[in-house]
Formats: structure tokens, sequence, C-alpha cells
């Protein structure tokens, strides 16, 4: 049992039904992060360079192979912040670098799989809501995830050149305490351990045959 699995409880996610007025019974003060904007941009880089760090195994026989690179985490890094408050319009301009991890699978000249670690960066310029100055900062977070889907092996650095579609996005974010009316505290079910339930068919045939009874006619007599 789960919230989403035919859990039937007014304490519990679901959809609104009738009134949403219905049933609320305090305002709570939540400790949350309130993102003020965000933005996303899809992207394709040619020819990017991939730098391997931290290769397994850590003797390989060149030159390499490449597999696949994907992000390894949903988190990235935002360096070489500036924002410009913009004079005329609510918005500001900001620019930084995303640094997003990756993880590289390759094959190496003797058939070896192996894996290693790199870096895509990505400069951005972009314009964003920014709050009026307060005690409370802000700050620029950066989700992001990289796929490559091609690459060749670069003997020069020993590393990959490669195709890499890229998604991001960056938000203006701060902690803050929000008052907001709730229904109570959820109705937490219990949860329902996964069975492969082998002897379910088993268990469900019926434990005599059915059909004619004893009474009626049937081979052995001739019927």
């Amino acid at each position: 049992m789960s919230f989403y699995s035919n859990f039937q409880s007014d304490k519990c996610p679901c959809q609104i039904t009738g009134n949403p007025i219905n049933g609320l019974t305090e305002k709570v003060c939540i400790q949350a992060e309130k993102i003020f904007d965000a933005g996303i941009k899809q992207t394709q880089l040619e020819n990017y360079s991939l730098n391997l760090t931290d290769l397994d195994p850590a003797t390989v026989t060149y030159p390499l192979t490449f597999v696949s690179a994907r992000s390894l985490t949903a988190d990235a890094t935002v360096s070489n912040l500036v924002i410009e408050r913009q004079a005329d319009r609510s918005c500001a301009r900001v620019q930084a670098t995303i640094s997003i991890p990756v993880e590289v699978l390759f094959t190496d000249a003797a058939g070896v799989d192996g894996s290693a670690t790199s870096t895509v960066s990505v400069p951005v310029d972009v314009l964003l809501f920014v709050p009026a100055p307060s005690i409370m900062p802000f700050s620029v977070r950066a989700v992001a995830s990289v796929v490559a889907p091609d690459g060749t092996y670069n003997a020069e650095t020993q590393g990959f050149t490669v195709s890499l579609c890229i998604t991001w996005i960056l938000k203006v974010s701060m902690p803050v305490e929000l008052l907001v009316p709730t229904y109570g505290y959820c109705a937490i079910p219990p949860a329902q351990e996964y069975s492969q339930e082998v002897c379910a068919g088993f268990f469900e045939l019926p434990l005599y045959p059915q059909g004619r009874g004893g009474g009626g006619k049937d081979c052995c007599n001739g019927g």
C-alpha cells in the first residue's frame, strides 16, 4: 500500500475534488526553497573535447574506443557568476559557467571495458528576475543533464571528441519560511512488500475438478 496504490484517505496527496477549502485545518509555517525565477535551455555542441580522469582500470591500452557518456548527477556547479541589474527592467543579466560531471564508458585496444570521469563546462548569459536586496541572500543554482551519442578518440589528449546534447536549468532561489494553508498531517499507509507470487496460479486452481458429479454417466459406464 502507498499513497498511489488505492489508498483511500482525505489525509493523503491526491487530486482535489469539490471545494478546495473543505478540510483546511490551519495555517502552517514551513521552511522551503522559493524559486524566484528559472529558465531552461537545450543545446547541442559539436566537437567538444572530453579530458578523462579517474580511469578504471587505471592502466589501459591505447587507443580507446568511445562507447557512451552521460551526466553523473542532476546537480551542476555554477562558477564565474556575474549579475548585472538592469535599470529599465525588472530582470538582471546573469552570466556564469555551468560545470556538469559526466561518466565516460570506453573499450581499450585490448578489448577491456573501462570508465572515466570528465566535466562539461557551458557558458550561460541570460536574463532572469532577481529579488531586491534583503538580509537573506539569494543564490543561483543549476541542474543539468548531458548525453553524448557518439565520439571519437583524440590521440593528442588521450580523451574523446564528442557531440553533446545538453539540457540545463538555471534557478534564482532562496531558503524562506512560508505561511501556507494545510489539511493537517498526512496519513502514511503501510508499505506493501513486493512479492513475485510464484504460487499464485497453483493456489487459484479449484480443489477438485469442475464438471459432472459422480452421479452422471461417464466413459467407464459406456456413457
